[in-house]
């Protein structure tokens, strides 16, 4: 049976030999006694911020010249990317996922190993750009989800105690329901919410979610017959029992809005909508519960925590070392973490970096206390066969709406699985 790592690199090179036939080439990373590192990114949030960084690396480091370009929002970075190497524009710097992302990348990265920031990177940060021992990629930062949840209407509510079991969640719900709360918006329109995060819940609480991720490619377990994955639909369940009507017509924004609003109690998001939430009621008190699927206490209290994205450095670029320097400089310096934390508003992914509560806000303040205490579990979306996020999405949807059972939807997960695996 073939690796799904050279798989996936044959089918990068078919499509960057595609791409190649259509663009020119040529890179011309530095002229003229000036050196120019191309960095090419896909974060919109943070291109004004990065542009103000500019300014400031090359005031500081003469000879020195940064490219940035970004896209994203709404464009296809994945596909922009592709073009730039098949027309033999390779950037120096530029952003991955890990896992079966960096096996599709794989024969383009440096070794980053032996950078001086490597030691300083947290555990969690490191895995999904680790291979046969190697750190291939720095961690932009960190994000954490969960259910986000109105400390007030808690109150209002009587509740008293966080729940982090699947019974404690429930009578949350029941008082909740009582004093005229509903407990949940959720935004099950969107597919990253159902076929990124919700799904995730199934392979994060595993006892090994890699190997179950391998025994699926192996066909030597099911969804139907796991466990973990029947204790995860309990709580999906839970969530629609309880939830707002009208949950297939609920886009991120609706949800966020109902929310932010105290319309719900909790919505299943993470930090980044905070800034969002802000702009709608800046005065909520706001926290994060687990997300349980089972009364187990030692499952308990964990949230989902890993990295969006990773900066990595191409290993042909003619400006290597300089790249190197402006990653190391960016984690290390006192402007750099300036920017990760104040201008960015990332929670850092390394141990030697903080962000304040006026940075991250609460839901980032949040998400970094679990994480320094390793009460995190992982998110391996990254390790899914490709295309597989909207179809976990569409059979999530159709039990949703009633038009498939609980077992169907099972069946759903595994054919396409099964199809769109590869050997």
């Amino acid at each position: 049976m073939k690796k799904k790592a050279y798989a996936v690199g044959a089918r990068l090179g078919v499509l960057l030999a595609s791409f190649a036939l259509l663009v020119g080439c040529g890179n011309g990373s530095g002229s003229g006694g000036v050196k120019t590192i191309h960095i090419f990114q896909f974060k919109v949030e943070i291109a004004d911020a990065l542009n103000k960084l500019k300014a400031e690396y090359e005031q500081s480091h003469p000879g020195i010249k940064l490219d940035i370009q970004t896209v994203g929002g709404g464009s296809d970075y994945g596909a922009s990317l592709r073009s730039k190497f098949a027309a033999s524009k390779e950037p120096d710097i530029f952003n991955i996922g890990g896992y079966a992302e960096m096996d599709m990348w794989q024969e383009y990265l440096e070794d980053l190993s032996d950078q001086p920031w490597v030691k300083d990177v947290k555990d969690i940060a490191k895995e999904p750009m680790t291979k046969d021992g190697k750190l291939y990629g720095q961690p932009m930062n960190l994000e954490g989800y969960g259910f986000i949840y109105n400390k007030d209407l808690f109150k209002k509510a009587g509740i008293t105690q966080r729940p982090t079991t699947l019974s404690e969640l429930e009578e949350a719900c029941k008082k909740l329901k009582a004093a005229g709360i509903t407990p949940f918006a959720n935004g099950y329109q969107e597919n990253f919410v159902l076929g990124n995060h919700n799904i995730n819940v199934a392979f994060a609480d595993q006892k090994d979610p890699g190997a179950f991720i391998q025994h699926l490619n192996d066909k030597t377990e099911t969804f139907a017959d796991n466990e973990v994955v029947k204790q995860w639909s309990n709580l999906f369940d839970l969530t629609l029992k309880y939830g707002n009507p009208g949950p297939l017509t609920t886009d991120y924004n609706t949800q966020v809005t109902m929310f932010a609003s105290g319309e719900a109690a909790m919505m299943q998001q993470g930090n980044w909508t905070q800034v969002q939430i802000d702009g709608i009621n800046p005065k909520l008190n706001l926290g994060i519960l687990p997300m349980p699927i089972n009364d187990d206490p030692q499952l308990g209290d964990k949230l989902y925590v890993g990295v969006p994205n990773n900066w990595v450095i191409y290993k042909d670029s003619p400006v290597k070392e300089e790249a190197k320097e402006f990653l190391n400089w960016l984690v290390t310096s006192d402007t750099g973490k300036k920017y990760i934390t104040k201008e960015f508003k990332f929670i850092p992914a390394f141990k030697s970096i903080k962000g304040t509560d006026e940075d991250l806000g609460q839901l980032g303040m949040e998400v970094q206390k679990y994480t320094d205490e390793g009460k995190t579990l992982t998110w391996n979306w990254f390790r899914f066969p490709f295309g597989m996020q909207p179809e976990f999405a569409a059979a999530m949807q159709g039990y949703i709406g009633g038009k498939i059972t609980k077992q169907e939807m099972f069946e759903q997960f595994q054919q396409n699985w099964d199809n769109l695996s590869v050997r």
